[in-house]
């Protein structure tokens, strides 16, 4: 290790005291200076003990290196005076009290530098000893003296150097003599820190200065020291190679090989498993290399599709042109159906309540007939309850209702005469003729709301209005851009946006009558459909995706739209009533199951409906009357004829309800026309007749009215187990007939137990009674 070089203390040169401390200068005749301690050269690094003490203020030595750092604040710059005596051990340089000033404030601030070479510390040494003279003790004591009462007096310190004092030497040897020092109960107590002088505040900003370009001065210091060392290493690595190789170029021409050197064994088993190792290593580098090819292969062919699909499609102005006017296209088309909605909402709920008003018009008049004509019969069928003139007491009010239904049978049986319908029976009409009055008024309110529907669009341009050119608009965006057609779900959308304008087209239709228009033959059905067939064939799925728009518009729009004529509007008891909304029901539902295998809830919702309301029908509009045999057996009395035009009222319900079938379950069609009418109510007014031609007669029509298909599969020779009440009086009947003027009507009896698929019964009662001749009609079957 090379031999460190001895250091010198030597202490830098302030320019003045009042001025930054902190610039370094050169060292000029005249001007303090540190000095090394006598023998400091020679001896090494000075201990703590020889460093040079200036103005008396020790400072704190940093190890071996020499070097330290001032630690003392603007505080400890006051103190620095009077204990300059403690410091007799150094020696000061100076020529003059403001010279002494400067080197105190200096030596605070530049206590330590950096080291030097040995040739420039012996040269210092040398120069320092030649040019500088050092005054004596009592030089130096006098001039503290007189800066001190500098200080006390004028606040300042005077430039005139001759210029002395007696006070503060004074005050000086009292500070010296330790018993003229004050008792601490006699010192003044400070309470607030004592204002600074000009002075002292100069001296704490030039230590602030010095301070901060020491610790400057100190990491350049370290940083040329860290130069140097990197330097020498680098030589002398440089050194150490040179002569490594000339030592190795030597060696090698002289050196041989040395057989007595052993080296390690190795086998064929080590190189293999090395081998192998290395094989390992290189062949997953290789599938690496090929995992990174094939992306980069494909990476290549997604590029060339992307130049491809760019340069095919068309101008990209275009496009963008396309979409932004059918953006504003749906846009003025959603403002207009949501400004338009609010008098199609009106409309619709005025024509509603028209068609309420008049059905509830017919109900409420069918069920206060029913109750004043039986009233009046069961009035009549007391006799003892008559007055003395052999007339009833019936008041006006049933009086003018009787009137009123006999009038308008006698018109509905004039106007089945001039059709030549003969075999009509009484009680199979309906009664829902108006007077002329009241239909005049409701043709009247009824052609004011469909004015209004007319004037609805009447302001709208057709390609906001109109279905067809609606639907046209999207056929072109499905034929230019299909992908972005079918990436917007249109076909989700096509429907809500249609609806105002179906609402539109369905407020003059009326499923309850039979000379409504059917749905197939609507505008609307038919514009949906050629929009439908003109999809896109290629994609199976984007195809079946547009097929769905017929059936949306009939789940959310036509079927909620029947459910509230079934609920409100539907009369189970008219005939004709029923066929029209079952002819309707079967085009929507069939149509919409095919378009969607799954039930929806809106289905649902109809078919609850149509259950539940026949459920009503048959509670509070079926009433068949029993009366004694001897008010019936006159065909003519009013007691007979009105228990026939009941039990034919209520036969005509039991036919409206099976004709369900195919549409309900056969359950509940079972539960309902089997369950609740034909064994609660027909049976028991059939049990009642007397069996003769008009009982055979209306059992035939019972069982005209049930479905075939219930019978298609009766494997066991036995009926339906509903159907067991029916079948007792069937053979019941029979029986009686057997005995009677009527054994004809035992063929017709058997027939019906035929179609019912009653062959049990039917066999054992032909045995039982020896008709042979009717085993032909089982056989047949």
């Amino acid at each position: 290790m090379a031999h460190r070089p001895k250091r010198t203390f030597r202490q830098r040169a302030a320019d003045s005291s009042d001025s930054d401390g902190a610039e370094e200068s050169p060292a000029e005749p005249g001007v303090p200076r540190e000095v090394a301690a006598p023998g400091s050269a020679e001896e090494g690094p000075p201990s703590g003990g020889g460093r040079a003490r200036v103005a008396g203020r020790p400072h704190r030595v940093r190890g071996p290196r020499g070097r330290g750092r001032v630690w003392a604040s603007s505080r400890r710059a006051k103190e620095a005076a009077p204990r300059a005596d403690e410091g007799s051990e150094s020696r000061v340089l100076g020529v003059s009290t403001d010279e002494e000033d400067e080197i105190h404030h200096s030596s605070e601030s530049k206590d330590d530098q950096g080291l030097s070479s040995d040739s420039s510390s012996s040269l210092g040494e040398k120069e320092l000893s030649s040019t500088v003279k050092i005054p004596d003790a009592a030089f130096i004591q006098a001039a503290r003296r007189k800066r001190e009462l500098a200080r006390a007096q004028d606040d300042y310190i005077s430039l005139d150097v001759e210029h002395t004092s007696t006070v503060s030497g004074m005050k000086r040897e009292s500070e010296d003599d330790p018993e003229s020092e004050p008792d601490d109960h006699e010192k003044r107590i400070p309470f607030t820190l004592k204002p600074q002088t000009f002075r002292q505040r100069m001296a704490e900003e030039s230590i602030s200065r010095n301070e901060e370009t020491s610790e400057e001065s100190q990491e350049d210091e370290k940083q040329d020291i860290w130069e140097r060392q990197q330097m020498r290493k680098a030589v002398k690595i440089i050194e150490e190679r040179d002569i490594d190789l000339s030592h190795g170029s030597g060696s090698s021409k002289v050196k041989k090989f040395d057989t007595s050197i052993s080296f390690t064994p190795v086998n064929l088993e080590i190189i293999k498993k090395q081998l192998n190792t290395r094989l390992t290593l290189l062949q997953e580098t290789h599938r690496s290399h090929l995992r990174e090819y094939e992306k980069y292969v494909q990476d290549v062919k997604s590029s060339k599709s992307t130049i491809q699909n760019l340069e095919s499609s068309s101008n990209q102005a275009l496009n963008c042109k396309f979409y932004k006017s059918m953006k504003i296209y749906v846009e003025n088309l959603i403002d207009c159906l949501n400004e338009k909605i609010i008098n199609i909402q009106e409309i619709e709920s005025s024509m509603h309540a028209l068609l309420l008003k008049q059905a509830m018009t017919f109900m409420k008049r069918r069920q206060d007939e029913l109750k004043h004509e039986s009233t009046y019969l069961q009035q009549l069928s007391r006799k003892d309850e008559m007055s003395t003139s052999g007339n009833l007491a019936v008041d006006e009010k049933t009086q003018w209702i009787l009137e009123e239904i006999e009038s308008r049978r006698t018109k509905r049986r004039q106007a089945r005469m001039l059709s030549g319908n003969c075999n009509h029976q009484e009680g199979t009409s309906s009664d829902d003729e108006l007077p002329s009055a009241e239909m005049i008024d409701f043709q009247k309110s009824q052609g004011d709301i469909l004015q209004k529907q007319k004037k609805v669009f009447e302001d709208v341009h057709d390609d906001f209005c109109n279905i067809q050119n609606i639907l046209l608009k999207f056929q072109q965006w499905r034929e230019k851009f299909p992908d972005s057609y079918y990436e917007a779900f249109i076909s989700l959308c096509i429907p809500k946006l249609l609806n105002p304008l179906v609402r539109v087209q369905l407020i003059d239709w009326n499923p309850l009558k039979l000379d409504s228009t059917g749905l197939k033959e609507m505008p609307w059905f038919k514009s949906v459909e050629e929009f439908m067939d003109s999809s896109v064939e290629d994609s199976k799925k984007e195809s079946s995706s547009d097929k769905k728009i017929l059936s949306a518009i009939i789940n959310k729009t036509i079927i909620p739209r029947l459910t509230d004529f079934v609920e409100f509007l539907w009369d189970p008891l008219s005939a004709s009533q029923t066929t029209s909304l079952i002819t309707h029901c079967r085009v929507i539902l069939e149509e919409h199951s095919i378009c969607e295998n799954e039930v929806s809830k809106s289905k649902q919702d109809l078919l609850k409906s149509i259950v539940s309301r026949m459920k009503k029908a048959v509670e509070d509009d079926v009433f068949i009357p029993l009366y004694p045999k001897s008010a019936v057996e006159n065909k003519t009395s009013p007691h007979s004829k009105f228990q026939e035009r009941q039990f034919w009222s209520g036969l005509k319900l039991f036919h409206n309800i099976l004709l369900w079938n195919g549409l309900l379950t056969d359950d509940t069609l079972q539960e309902l026309g089997l369950g609740k009418l034909l064994n609660r109510y027909l049976i028991i007014a059939l049990l009642n007749a007397t069996p003769g031609p008009d009982v055979v007669k209306k059992c035939n029509q019972v069982a005209a009215c049930l479905p075939e298909k219930w019978f298609e599969n009766s494997a066991t020779r036995t009926s339906i187990p509903q159907l067991e009440n029916f079948i007792q009086f069937l053979l019941q009947s029979a029986h009686k007939l057997s005995r009677s003027e009527f054994r004809d009507k035992v063929e017709e009896i058997i027939l019906i137990l035929v179609k019912i698929k009653a062959l049990n019964q039917a066999e054992s009662f032909i045995g039982e009674h020896h008709l042979d001749h009717l085993k032909s009609l089982i056989n047949k079957d």
